[in-house]
């Protein structure tokens, strides 16, 4: 079987991470121990994860003209996704993630867009072949555009939350949410959406509907959990790499929860992202 082909039209970030003993809360400031910066943004996250997972994959992107985007790109053209479709902004910076750690893997991050709001439509190719794959850090006209470009199938992170188009909803093949977010859209206009829509759960997993139907359930694998950043990523990745490659519904569901289970056992959210031998060996 040939690898399943994904354009991915996303965010490019570097992440600066700082690890602390407990999440601050507002208006507190926590001392923390080590710090280091990751290549990351949900564009970039997803379209490495599926690449690692065995898909082709290209990126439509947007960089700034700094050292930041040498280091957020290194990952990507480490591991043959195509970056051809990367624009440089002259005037934007590289988008940043400012994300805290704490002992758990639990995170909390602000992420400062830079180049990524810069994306427009004239940065998409005439049309987009295979699979599409969105998320919510590129402006939502961009990402509506690339939609109206693609004639395969497309898939949606609809993350971070915010408003968006019925149309685009009622385009996507498959809508990915958490349970934040499923609370935020209305899990009944999603499920009324006529696609399928994953709605993961955390450490509980995640659970698939089509056509607003319940067909598969599936846990993560007990792991050891060093850092979640990325882990929803790996996972919305992973799914679509599944579901291209026409496994059944609950296979793909289970292959994706153990992926984003993976994900969780190093830290950072790019360096942590699990090459598809790990995923078969755990998922057997």
């Amino acid at each position: 079987m040939s690898a399943p082909k994904i354009t991915v039209v996303g965010s490019v970030n570097l992440d600066l991470v700082a690890n602390a003993d407990r999440l601050p809360a507002p208006g507190e400031t926590v001392m923390g121990g080590a710090f280091a910066s990751h290549p990351g943004g949900k564009g970039a996250n997803q379209a490495l994860a599926a690449r690692r997972l065995g898909a082709d994959v290209s990126l439509i992107a947007k960089v700034g003209a700094d050292a930041n985007a040498d280091e957020a790109l290194a990952l990507l053209r480490a591991d043959g996704v195509d970056v051809s479709g990367v624009g440089v902004s002259e005037v934007a910076p590289t988008g940043v993630a400012l994300i805290t750690v704490a002992p758990d893997g639990g995170n909390q991050i602000v992420v400062a867009p830079g180049a990524n709001a810069a994306l427009t439509a004239t940065d998409l190719p005439p049309r987009i072949e295979g699979a599409l794959m969105g998320q919510h850090e590129v402006p939502l006209e961009t990402l509506a555009e690339a939609i109206a470009r693609c004639d395969g199938f497309v898939a949606l992170n609809l993350a971070p939350a915010m408003v968006t188009s019925d149309a685009m909803l009622s385009r996507a093949d498959l809508l990915i949410v958490n349970e934040t977010e499923a609370d935020f859209y209305g899990e009944a206009k999603l499920l009324a959406s006529g696609g399928l829509v994953a709605i993961t759960l955390g450490s509980q997993g995640a659970i698939l509907f089509r056509d607003g139907q319940e067909i598969a359930r599936a846990t993560p694998p007990a792991v050891s959990v060093v850092d979640a950043t990325g882990a929803g990523d790996t996972f919305c990745g992973a799914l679509v790499v599944a579901l291209l490659e026409d496994r059944p519904a609950a296979d793909a569901l289970s292959f994706a929860c153990a992926a984003g289970a993976l994900a969780t056992t190093k830290p950072g959210a790019q360096p942590a992202l699990p090459m598809r031998r790990d995923v078969d060996a755990l998922t057997g």
